[in-house]
C-alpha cells in the first residue's frame, strides 16, 4: 500500500502557475496547415480561418499560451515575410506563409490566451527582433506600428506575455558556445521591453549550458528554457507509438520520471545564482516521441493511454516543483509528436487524444495554491535491455487548493499490470465530500481513432472512500485519478 500525507495545514502561498500547462504549434509538418488552420473559404467550419472544433476544444482546456512560431521553424524565420496581404508574401517550397503574426495573434484573441514567441538568433538580428516586438505592440507614431496600421491593425496585440531568444542555440539553432549565447542574450535582452525574458536553456542534462548562462547572463533573464523528450530508443528506432510491448512501456516510464532528476539538478545550478528563484525553468518541449508511420506525415504519431500517463507524470512533477517550474509547453497542439488532437487533411473530423483528456482533468490546477504531500510508494518493477529489472515508484501524485477552497489530488498509477492501494493522511483539512474522473482502460495501447473517437475518454472515478481524515484510493493498473475533496 502507498503511504501518502497530504499537508494541507502547510500550504503556504506558492501557486501552480498556469502556463506550465501551455502549448506549441510549430510550422511543421501538419501542424498548422491541413491541421489547425484551414482557411476562411474551407467547408469545414472554422473561426476566420482556425477549425472551430479545435478552437472549441481548447477553450475547454484554458490554453494558457502557445509557443510559436518553432521550435526549429523559428530558427529560419523572419517575421516580415508573414505580414500583410497574403497574396503578397513569399513562399517556400513548404511555407505559404499564410499564417504570419496577424493569423497567429487573431488566435491568441479568440482563444484569450498568451503568445510565446520565439525569436530568431540563429540568422536573425536583434533589430529584426526589436521591430517586430514593436510591430505586435507598439503604440505611438513608429515606422513598425505604422506598418501594422497599414496592413489594417490599428490597436497594438496585447497578447504578447513571454518571448524566447534562441533555440536549441547550442546545436542546430546556431552551434553557439554557452559562453556566446549568453553574452549575445544580454545584448538583446538589453533592448527588449515589456516581455518576459527566456533564454535558451539546456537540452536534457546539459547543466554545464545552465551554469554558464546562468553565471553570465541569469540577471538579464526572467525564464531558462529546457528541452526534454521520453525517447525510448535510439534515433533510427524510437519505437513504435501503438505497438509496443511492457518493456517499452517501462522503458518510457522511467524516461518520463528521469524529468524529476533534470528539474531537481537544474535547479540546484540555477539556485547558486538566484537563490530567490526569479528566474523560471521554462520547459518549453516535452513530450514522447516515437517513430511515425511510413505514410504519415513529418512527427505525427499516435497518442495512447501510455502518452496519458507520461502527461500526468510530467505535471505531477513540475506541480511538486512549482517554485521553480513556471511554465512548460508540450511538443505539440495538433498531428506532432504528443499531440492533443489528431486531423486529417480535408477531413472535418478530429480525434481528442487521451493527453487532451489529462489536460482536461489537470487543469482545475491552474493558479491554484500548491500543497505540499509526502509519499511513500510501492515499486514497479520492469525488465530492462539485458534481462535484468528497475524500479520506479508505482504511484505518484500532486496536489492543490483553488480560490473556492476545493483540494484536488492528482494521483498516477504507472504500473500496467497491478492495481495500487493509497491511503492518505488528510492533514490539516476537513473534507466531507470526494468525487473525481479517471482515464484508464484494459489495453496499455488503447487510444481513440476515428471511428471509434471516445474508446479511451474519463469517467467518472468511484475507487475512493473517506474515513474520518484518512482518504482510501484504489487506483487501476495504468491509470490517471484526478479527486476533488470539499
Amino acid at each position: 500500500m502507498a503511504e501518502l500525507v497530504l499537508k494541507a495545514d502547510a500550504a503556504g502561498d506558492l501557486t501552480i502557475n498556469r502556463h506550465i500547462y501551455g502549448h506549441f504549434a510549430e510550422h511543421l509538418g501538419r501542424c498548422i496547415y491541413d491541421g489547425m488552420w484551414v482557411g476562411e473559404d474551407s467547408d469545414i467550419p472554422n473561426i476566420r480561418g482556425w477549425r472551430k472544433d479545435i478552437v472549441d476544444a481548447l477553450i475547454e482546456i484554458r490554453v494558457p499560451n502557445i509557443r510559436w512560431p518553432g521550435g526549429c521553424f523559428a530558427e529560419e524565420y523572419h517575421w516580415r515575410d508573414g505580414v500583410g496581404p497574403r497574396e503578397e508574401r513569399p513562399k517556400y517550397f513548404d511555407e505559404p506563409n499564410t499564417v504570419g503574426t496577424a493569423e497567429f495573434m487573431d488566435l491568441c484573441e479568440i482563444l484569450d490566451t498568451q503568445a510565446y514567441l520565439c525569436g530568431n538568433l540563429a540568422g536573425g538580428t536583434t533589430q529584426e527582433i526589436v521591430d517586430w516586438l514593436d510591430y505586435i505592440r507598439g503604440a505611438g507614431d513608429t515606422p513598425m506600428a505604422n506598418l501594422r496600421r497599414s496592413h489594417g491593425r490599428n490597436e497594438p496585440w496585447d497578447r504578447v506575455k513571454f518571448w524566447c531568444f534562441g533555440n536549441e542555440s547550442m546545436e542546430c539553432g546556431g552551434m553557439m558556445t554557452a559562453e556566446y549565447f549568453a553574452e549575445h542574450f544580454r545584448h538583446i535582452a538589453s533592448n527588449v521591453g515589456g516581455v518576459a525574458k527566456v533564454a535558451c536553456g539546456p537540452n536534457h542534462e546539459n547543466y554545464v549550458w545552465t551554469e554558464k548562462v546562468m553565471r553570465i547572463a541569469g540577471d538579464m533573464m526572467d525564464g531558462l528554457a529546457m528541452h526534454y523528450y521520453t525517447i525510448i530508443g535510439p534515433w533510427a528506432n524510437k519505437g513504435d507509438a501503438v505497438d509496443f510491448d511492457a518493456y517499452e512501456w517501462g522503458r518510457t516510464m522511467a524516461k518520463v520520471w528521469y524529468t524529476e532528476e533534470l528539474v531537481r539538478e537544474h535547479d540546484y545550478i540555477m539556485s547558486r545564482y538566484d537563490p530567490d528563484k526569479r528566474v523560471g525553468l521554462v520547459v518549453d518541449e516535452w513530450g514522447t516521441w516515437f517513430n511515425r508511420p511510413d505514410d504519415a506525415s513529418l512527427c505525427w504519431q499516435q497518442n495512447t493511454l501510455r502518452d496519458a500517463l507520461v502527461t500526468g507524470t510530467t505535471f505531477n512533477i513540475f506541480q511538486n516543483h512549482c517554485d521553480r517550474v513556471s511554465m512548460a509547453n508540450i511538443a505539440q497542439l495538433v498531428n506532432i509528436l504528443q499531440a492533443l488532437i489528431l486531423t486529417e487533411p480535408g477531413d472535418g473530423r478530429m480525434v481528442l487524444t487521451p493527453t487532451y483528456h489529462v489536460f482536461n482533468m489537470y487543469k482545475v490546477h491552474h493558479d491554484a495554491t500548491f500543497i505540499p504531500t509526502r509519499l511513500t510508494s510501492e515499486d514497479y518493477t520492469f525488465e530492462t535491455h539485458d534481462g535484468g529489472t528497475a524500479r520506479l515508484p508505482a504511484i505518484n501524485t500532486s496536489a492543490s487548493r483553488d480560490a473556492d477552497g476545493t483540494i484536488h489530488l492528482s494521483i498516477c498509477n504507472v504500473d500496467p499490470d497491478r492495481a495500487h492501494t493509497v491511503s492518505c493522511a488528510l492533514q490539516g483539512a476537513t473534507v466531507k465530500t470526494v468525487c473525481g474522473t479517471i482515464l484508464t482502460d484494459d489495453a496499455m495501447n488503447a487510444h481513440n481513432t476515428y471511428d471509434d473517437p471516445t474508446r479511451l475518454t474519463p469517467s467518472e472515478f468511484s475507487g475512493a472512500t473517506l474515513d474520518g481524515d484518512t482518504l482510501t484510493i484504489a487506483m487501476p493498473a495504468k491509470s490517471v485519478v484526478t479527486l476533488a475533496l470539499t
